[in-house]
């Protein structure tokens, strides 16, 4: 008798290959489900291998265009960074990921969602919070966290060995020795030799980015076009190439980003469920955007207004990183980002080159800068007077603080 139904977040590899016909040995059907979110994958040969196994039904889901528009372009309006550096390639793909995930289950009438993320990292926190808030009752099988699995297979060995005891093709090529998570956002690297700090990646490692030692003698210049803080169209202007959807757009900015060697960046960071671990990452159109969307921003934005959103930028990357998309604050963060990228609009003109990229000027029909107000050569509508008492009702909090520090002295 069937223990129920089961969508299994399936990528074809080893991995989950083995839970599929693990969860079939523990007596559940298994649907699997492959989101293409632009990783470099033979989607038609995974779909054959999880038919081959076993899976009562496939999905095979194209999600490229809404991961762009619904989840890669908010984090771009909130200039979306973890820690200072990191810009959340995998962590903002999960959500996506996920949704998907739970419509086919509440469309399958599925018991149970199953991934085949590790009990020490952050995805399977960002699956299962994706999961709960999404699908309230829905059931969780996480192989990775029960005992009979994890004392079962204890490592690649383990695997392979019973891949090749219940007929589930094995990798002819030898694994790299590091674990790797690709999107159209970006390319992570961790674990394997990468796990002691110090080391240094591999020239081999980097498949998104050249080295911008080998990048190209001469930049390419662009023109960026946001509307509402997003952009809406790409030009390079030597070339002549013009990009207008969003799919298109990321695409060509990770071409160029990836050429001139952008994005690349090697941290420790801190993961919400409590260590540290090491992360490198390439994230090339990406990092294009968040200096062209700075810059229009602040060219456009009132200047409180955006103390307010930077303290908001902060909050929504941790609830990005630690899972929380589908929560009330998320929701709540993310229509106040919204609401204040309502005049972010005009063009960046900018080049890439050698692993920078390089502001070349900005226009926009909301700009909040006024040449003649702020010019050294025109008085304009500013009576430099007013300065004075400007500075001294600034001055009034420093000197208080002053006479107080010399009476406690003075006291002394």
């Amino acid at each position: 008798m069937s223990q129920g139904t089961v969508v299994l977040a399936y990528s074809g590899g080893l991995d989950t290959s083995c839970i599929l016909v693990w969860l079939k040995e523990q007596g559940y059907d298994v649907i699997t489900y492959l989101a293409n979110i632009g990783q470099d994958e033979d989607f038609e040969a995974a779909q054959k291998k999880a038919e081959q196994l076993g899976a009562k039904k496939v999905f095979i889901e194209d999600l490229r265009s809404e991961f762009v528009e619904d989840f890669i372009w908010p984090a771009i309006q909130a200039n979306a960074v973890y820690e200072d550096r990191y810009l959340l390639g995998t962590a903002v793909a999960r959500p996506c990921i996920a949704r998907r995930q739970v419509e086919i289950a509440r469309r399958e009438g599925a018991q149970y969602l199953s991934h085949g993320a590790t009990g020490k990292g952050n995805d399977q926190i960002r699956f299962e919070l994706t999961y709960y808030g999404l699908y309230p009752g829905v059931k969780i099988i996480a192989p990775w966290r029960i005992p009979e699995f994890y004392n079962r297979f204890k490592g690649r060995t383990d695997l392979m060995e019973y891949a090749q005891k219940n007929g589930i093709p094995v990798p002819v090529t030898p694994k790299a020795p590091w674990s790797m998570d690709a999107n159209l956002m970006h390319i992570s690297y961790e674990s394997g030799i990468l796990e002691d700090p110090k080391s240094h990646a591999p020239a081999d490692l980097y498949l998104m980015t050249t080295n911008p030692v080998d990048a190209p003698a001469s930049p390419d210049v662009l023109v960026i076009e946001f509307r509402k803080g997003v952009p809406v169209k790409v030009v390079d202007t030597e070339k002549g190439i013009s990009k207008d959807t969003a799919l298109d757009i990321l695409s060509y900015l990770n071409e160029i980003g990836g050429k001139h060697g952008v994005g690349r960046i090697d941290i420790v960071e801190n993961r919400f469920i409590g260590m540290k671990s090491r992360g490198i990452y390439e994230t090339p159109g990406g990092s294009i955007l968040l200096k062209a969307h700075l810059d229009i921003e602040n060219f456009t934005m009132d200047k409180e207004v955006r103390r307010i959103k930077q303290g908001l930028s902060i909050r929504f990357s941790e609830l990005i990183y630690n899972g929380f998309w589908y929560s009330p604050e998320g929701d709540f963060v993310r229509h106040c980002i919204a609401k204040s990228q309502e005049n972010i609009e005009g063009k960046v003109q900018l080049s890439v080159f050698k692993g920078q990229v390089y502001i070349l000027g900005r226009e926009s029909p909301k700009s909040l800068y006024n040449e003649e107000l702020v010019s050294m050569d025109v008085q304009g509508d500013y009576d430099p007077c007013d300065a004075s008492g400007f500075i001294r009702i600034n001055a009034v909090r420093l000197r208080e603080c002053l006479r107080l520090q010399g009476f406690s002295s003075s006291k002394q």
